[in-house]
């Protein structure tokens, strides 16, 4: 299905503020951030320090790359183009399997994910972005602040004003509530598979540290990249009105997000690789969701006319 996207169709409440801010949730944004950002790195770090010792098993590798696939999927064709821009429709059962997958990434609650991609396209590169890397000072210092800093301090969008399309959802926002129970999920299923293929407490452990800690600094820092990198150098193909680009190097391996220009042209879009050599594994796995009839709608921008 290849259309003209039109312009977002969704209600929008008027007279809210965009923004809010609290001293409850500074401490919040700093709780998470020493939680999942912090702490997966330590993980990561003590991974590769015991792999003489204690190296990952054939399992542990495996668990890794599939939640890695997983978590990732969930982020970029759940999250992304299906929460916040509505790319495709899908049933019931298939976006509940899309909060969950993309919540065991921990990058926050669905809802609030939304919130915050949506007022970065608002505002993207210009005052009141929350991450551009264009707005404090030096490219190095933008670099760190739109990678990772800027996740411990930062306003919140009102999520009224930004998703009230999704706070409809009544069993959407039952299982958002649920957030945190899915990043447990998501760190205890490779320690409990680890530990019965191992049969031993240390195998567990290793198994946490690789498809737990490990796994989620990984996608966390493929998907920082993102704000990071793909505002900062890459290709131009479009003119969007900000700065961001296209990274091909980077596009399999952030699931299809690092065609951030193509995105940025074409928001709706379900497909962000719009060039036959653009590998969008998140538009594959859409076409294989449409394929097994769960999903239906999908939009494509005019431009990808080698998509089907």
């Amino acid at each position: 299905m290849t259309i003209d996207l039109p312009p977002r169709d969704r209600e929008e409440p008027r007279g809210l503020p965009a923004v809010y801010s609290s001293a409850a949730l500074r401490r919040l944004q700093r709780r998470h951030f020493l939680l999942f950002d912090v702490m997966p790195a330590i993980g990561a770090v003590l991974a590769v320090a015991l792999w003489r010792n204690a190296p990952p098993s054939a399992v542990d590798l495996v668990v890794f790359f599939l939640l890695w696939l997983t978590t990732g999927l969930g982020l970029t064709v759940g999250f992304h183009r299906y929460f916040t821009h509505r790319s495709f429709e899908a049933n019931r059962e298939c976006k509940l399997l899309l909060l969950a997958m993309g919540s065991m990434a921990a990058r926050g609650p669905m809802i609030s994910w939304v919130a915050m991609h949506r007022r970065h396209h608002e505002c993207s590169d210009r005052e009141g972005d929350l991450h551009s890397p264009n707005l404090n000072g030096s490219k190095g210092r933008g670099w760190l602040h739109a990678h990772l800093t800027w996740m411990i301090r930062h306003d919140y969008p009102n999520v009224v004003r930004y998703a009230p399309d999704l706070l409809r959802d009544k069993a959407l926002m039952q299982w958002n509530r649920h957030y945190y129970l899915f990043v447990v999920l998501g760190l205890a299923l490779p320690a409990l598979i680890g530990g019965l293929a191992g049969r031993s407490v240390s195998a567990a452990f290793v198994g946490f540290l690789w498809g737990g800690l490990t796994r989620i600094f990984v996608v966390e820092h493929t998907m920082s990249a993102i704000n990071s990198l793909c505002h900062l150098v890459g290709s131009r193909p479009f003119d969007t009105g900000d700065n961001s680009r296209n990274i091909p190097l980077l596009g399999l391996l952030s699931w299809g997000e690092a065609y951030h220009n193509n995105h940025h042209a074409f928001p709706y879009s379900a497909a962000f690789g719009l060039r036959r050599f653009e590998l969008d594994p998140g538009y594959w796995f859409i076409l294989a969701l449409r394929r097994c009839g769960v999903v239906r709608d999908v939009k494509v921008a005019a431009q990808a006319g080698s998509h089907p």
